[in-house]
């Protein structure tokens, strides 16, 4: 179908302003927030409903055409970036709450809701989502899902994943499914868990069931100080270890310290280096002496300095500066790479130990903000990215931080998904054989591989290839040892 053809029928669909043609704005849709490798779309399409996608779904199974689900853009790991063209469905025009049911703690939303939207309309009624990613302000509830993002409250309240009950999505051939009707614990397997996560490699996703939580009572905020970020790590395994459940511990190293000092006039002393962010939730009575106990432990640990957020400004403030701290390094350096990593907690001071070795062998700097409560690591590494000896020496360091990670028992990833950033790391994390098996259920659910392609498996696989080598094996009597046995059956391949 040549080019033309593709965008009359696209706006017969969706209308003129459904669709995106010219190269300049084209180029607004090469990448996502991780610019590590653009690809521009053949045609951008932002529908609004359900049938729309739905048609559009069908246009590009029948003629073969690549599609991409898109949110807002604000992934990191270049799962939205269209790596082999074709077609980019963005859901920001489908920003509706649909129903929210109070007395089941649930509301149906459209994909392309901005979470902090939701939050506020939510917050109204006394309720709220609890998975608040730091991109907050500007990402999609659609975005969440696909790529199961955290935030500095997973530790208490989970991942997105925690909260998502059911998904409507549109498959390949265009029929429209719900995982869930909405209803907690449904029988049968769990497709809504399938879903979340997928980074939209086989579905295009059109409404969800989502879980919500009343706002807690009360609320407390402290920033403790420390002289270096190891104490800080440290607290955070003994505040854990002491049978404490904080509704949020984020660590800030100096770097980012200084950013945000700066953005946010936070008057930080210069001899701090390092900051960890508490914050406890629930019922008035006792707060405050939980939090004191949590307190103790940080001032045993070397905290030299405390402060609370005594006011609901106050507490929004300190939260603007931890979530904003991304955005603030553009004062530090043009160009850094988020890398998104999980370590067991108590693994968290050494591998700070290994970051601040690989910023020396790299002679590059590296800030680190992240979710200290859940082991979710997030080094920034600060680099220009038109000097090519230091976008080189960036990428070293990145990926000697994901086998670090890996190493110590870990994942490479926490929050931003797979993409096209780490799909090589996945035959680190998996087999062969365990990614035959997540091959075969994307093949049947989108058997020509035209949803997101290039993205998750390593980049020596097709996906759909490695399903069929999966049911040849299975066919030929062998069975999946046989596959194992041919590939090699340990952890690291």
């Amino acid at each position: 179908m040549n080019a033309s053809a593709l965008v009359s029928e696209l706006r017969a669909l969706v209308g003129e302003r459904g669709v995106v043609v010219d190269p300049d704005a084209l180029m607004t849709y090469n990448a996502d927030g991780c610019v590590m490798d653009t690809h521009a779309p053949d045609v951008v399409v932002l529908p609004t409903t359900t049938e729309q996608i739905v048609a559009v779904v069908k246009l590009a199974a029948k003629h073969g055409i690549p599609l991409l689900a898109r949110g807002a853009g604000t992934g990191l790991s270049g799962g939205a970036t269209p790596v082999r063209g074709g077609i980019v469905l963005v859901t920001s025009r489908m920003e509706k709450v649909l129903e929210i049911d109070r007395r089941n703690n649930r509301a149906r939303v459209q994909p392309g809701i901005i979470n902090f939207e939701l939050t506020a309309i939510l917050k109204a009624q006394g309720y709220h989502f609890a998975a608040d990613p730091s991109s907050q302000k500007a990402c999609t509830v659609g975005g969440n899902i696909a790529n199961n993002s955290g935030g500095p409250h997973c530790i208490k309240y989970g991942i997105t994943g925690s909260h998502v009950l059911g998904v409507q999505m549109v498959l390949a051939d265009g029929s429209i499914f719900w995982t869930n009707d909405g209803t907690p614990e449904l029988p049968g397997y769990d497709l809504t868990g399938i879903t979340v996560g997928s980074e939209g490699t086989f579905c295009v996703m059109t409404e969800c069931w989502i879980k919500i939580l009343p706002l807690p009572e009360a609320t407390r905020v402290v920033m403790a100080l420390f002289t270096d970020i190891l104490p800080a790590a440290e607290t955070v395994s003994q505040v854990i270890a002491g049978g404490f459940l904080p509704a949020a511990l984020e660590v800030m190293d100096g770097g980012a310290l200084k950013a945000v000092n700066d953005a946010y006039k936070m008057g930080i002393p210069p001899e701090a280096d390092a900051a960890l962010i508490i914050e406890v939730d629930g019922v008035e009575d006792g707060l405050d002496d939980l939090l004191a106990e949590i307190i103790a432990i940080a001032k045993e640990k070397g905290a030299i300095e405390v402060r609370p957020a005594k006011t609901p400004e106050e507490q929004v403030k300190v939260w603007a500066a931890r979530k904003n701290a991304f955005g603030a390094m553009g004062r530090l350096a043009p160009t850094y790479h988020l890398v998104d990593t999980v370590v067991p907690r108590t693994k968290l001071p050494a591998i700070m130990r290994d970051v601040k070795r690989i910023a020396k062998e790299t002679g590059l700097s590296i800030v680190n903000v992240f979710h200290a409560g859940d082991g979710n690591l997030h080094p920034i590494v600060l680099f220009d990215r038109t000097n090519a000896d230091q976008s080189e020496r960036a990428h070293r360091a990145v990926e000697e931080v994901m086998r670090l990670s890996l190493e110590y028992g870990g994942v490479i990833s926490g929050e931003h998904g797979i993409g096209i950033e780490k799909q090589e790391f996945m035959s680190q994390l998996f087999t062969e054989a365990d990614l035959a098996a997540m091959a075969a259920v994307h093949r049947a659910l989108d058997p020509d591989d035209l949803f997101n392609p290039g993205k998750m498996f390593p980049r020596k696989f097709e996906a759909n290839d490695l399903a069929s080598e999966r049911r040849r094996v299975a066919e030929a009597g062998a069975g999946l040892p046989a596959l194992m046995a041919k590939h090699g059956d340990k952890l690291w391949v």
